[in-house]
């Protein structure tokens, strides 16, 4: 894979690509050139057919974009924009499925790139433009380079085409000072990625929910903390990254995370996790479904998004379970709402009550249960586990309790000191930056885990 924790490949991948884009800054046509066939370059490394797919895809959403921009017709809006749906949720489907149904034809076939996050962009922009939500673009290399933008191609964050498009048609500009953020994310990015995501995976967790029964109720429900802390680092670090490497570029992608496991409930949880996700569940397919003027219906609509947000990861009863748990929480949390009032705020920012921030969290580690087990019986498994009540650390080395902590205080820090600190080291000369880079890159050789492991949401 292009992009691994502490990958060189990627690093030279992108510096190769910063130094022709902006040699090329004066020239749009030049640019976007650049961008494309950065594109094309890193959907190869997964496979040549993606070279064909993706544009081809794209071309055709194009195309219907085109149309919902210059007709007027209800009927013609209505099919072009069906006609993209169905392209996307096909590409989609496919991606997730083609390999089981031709491996059982004795064929050797998979998609090593997952299209979920492209598809789910492609999807921003014929519905946008359907619902006059936003501006399109007559320039079809424009929108290749926007709709194949390989930061956010694996994992994210989602981001709105039509606010892609307009940065890519807009000059190109980078400052110092953006440079020196864009180091700073790419750098906590790997942190994050190298140092405790693969540490707590490759030390405890995946040991844990593969063989539960090897361990204590206790270990067990450390593994679970810790796979929260796993999964958190891994995505938001990979975040970073794709945010660093596109502000190289002079685009801006929105944050993804905001300290998500201090939320005081499990709607303030999705306002601060995977936020661009969440973003487009709520506006491509929560505010679609019907009955938001009932009573009832606006209830159902939330279990109903969160069960096929859930079946966008897998489609598996776990995550179905996960879906499920999680809908059924946002549904309550809204009635809760509705009944008693939302949190009175000072200053514009909630003061959430401790007991509220710690039961949160002990449900979303409980549903992360089911997001991670392979299946519904190793769920149920760990569970058992937990209610065994047995107590043993002979498995938690002082190493990785240390490591355990510092997770979990990290998790706490104030976003004004967090800000703070990207702007001091924005503010730094070059050659800081250039030794904070290499003191991350000595830091991953030497305390990091064997090997590369994939980003977790690069399956999806």
């Amino acid at each position: 894979m292009l992009v691994q924790s502490g990958s060189g490949v990627y690093f030279a991948f992108i510096a190769a690509v910063f130094f022709l884009y902006w040699a090329s800054a004066g020239s749009r046509l030049m640019r976007l050139a650049v961008v494309l066939a950065a594109n094309c370059l890193f959907c190869a490394r997964f496979g040549l057919f993606y070279i064909v797919l993706l544009p081809a895809c794209a071309s055709l959403d194009f195309l219907a974009g085109l149309g919902l921009m210059r007709s007027g017709d209800a009927r013609i809006r209505r099919l072009l924009v069906a006609l993209s749906v169905g392209l996307n949720l096909s590409v989609l489907v496919a991606s997730r499925h083609m390999g089981v149904w031709v491996n059982r034809h004795g064929w050797d076939w998979i998609f090593p790139l997952g299209l979920s996050f492209y598809t789910f962009q492609s999807l921003s922009y014929t519905i946008d433009l359907y619902r006059r939500d936003g501006e399109g673009t007559t320039s079809l290399l424009g929108y290749l380079s926007a709709a194949m933008f390989f930061p956010t191609l694996q994992a994210g964050p989602i981001t709105r085409l039509t606010e892609l498009v307009k940065q890519f048609s807009a000059r190109p500009l980078l400052s110092r000072e953006d440079g020196g953020r864009a180091f700073f994310l790419i750098g906590t990015g790997l942190l994050k990625k190298a140092l405790i995501a693969d540490y707590l995976a490759e030390n405890l967790v995946n040991r844990v929910f593969d063989t539960p029964k090897l361990y204590s109720g206790f270990e067990v429900l450390i593994a679970v903390y810790a796979y929260s802390l796993q999964l958190y680092y891994d995505f938001s670090g990979y975040t970073d990254i794709a945010r660093g490497s596109a502000m190289l570029l002079g685009i801006r992608l929105p944050i993804n995370f905001d300290r998500p496991y201090a939320s005081a409930n499990m709607a303030e949880f999705w306002r601060r996790w995977h936020i661009s996700f969440s973003n487009w569940l709520r506006d491509y397919l929560y505010f679609s479904l019907p009955g938001a003027r009932s009573r009832i219906m606006p209830y159902v609509n939330l279990v109903i998004t969160m069960l096929l947000g859930g079946l966008w990861h897998g489609v598996t009863w776990t995550f179905a379970i996960w879906g499920l748990l999680h809908g059924t929480a946002l549904a309550a949390t809204r009635a809760w709402h509705a009944r008693r009032g939302r949190p009175k705020q000072r200053a514009g920012r909630l003061k959430p009550a401790p007991l509220a921030v710690f039961g949160t969290y002990q449900f979303v580690c409980l549903t992360w249960i089911f997001f991670r087990a392979a299946g519904v019986p190793d769920a149920l498994e760990i569970l058992g586990r937990i209610g065994s009540l047995s107590v043993g650390m002979e498995n938690i080395s002082p190493l990785l309790a240390a490591a355990l902590l510092a997770a979990a205080g990290a998790m706490f820090v104030r976003k004004q000191w967090y800000a703070r600190a990207m702007e001091v080291f924005a503010e730094c000369p070059f050659y800081v930056h250039a030794a904070a880079l290499l003191l991350v890159a000595l830091a991953i050789q030497f305390l990091g885990g064997r090997g590369n492991a994939p980003f977790v949401y690069s399956r999806f």
